[in-house]
């Protein structure tokens, strides 16, 4: 199992609030909620900290960007393919 740097290990009661109907069909299923929802809530904060993190280095990437396209691949002599 991959390492998650996010985990702790400890657990933390959380009040969600859900449709009904949603609740009912995965407890018919047999759907742990927490489980899911962690996986959920995990998933969305990685999102959100790749979209931060693209954001607040734009200006470099648009940099490091325009130096490839002028200078090109300074390693493509070492290419295989």
């Amino acid at each position: 199992m991959k390492h998650d740097p996010v985990a702790s290990g400890k657990r933390k009661s959380v009040n969600l609030s859900l449709d009904t109907g949603i609740v009912a069909m995965a407890r018919e299923v047999g759907i742990n909620l927490s489980q899911v929802s962690e996986a959920a809530i995990r998933e969305a904060t990685r999102k959100a900290k790749a979209a931060r993190w693209q954001e607040e280095n734009a200006t470099a990437i648009q940099g490091w960007n325009r130096w490839y396209e002028e200078n090109g691949n300074p390693l493509e002599k070492y290419r295989t393919w």
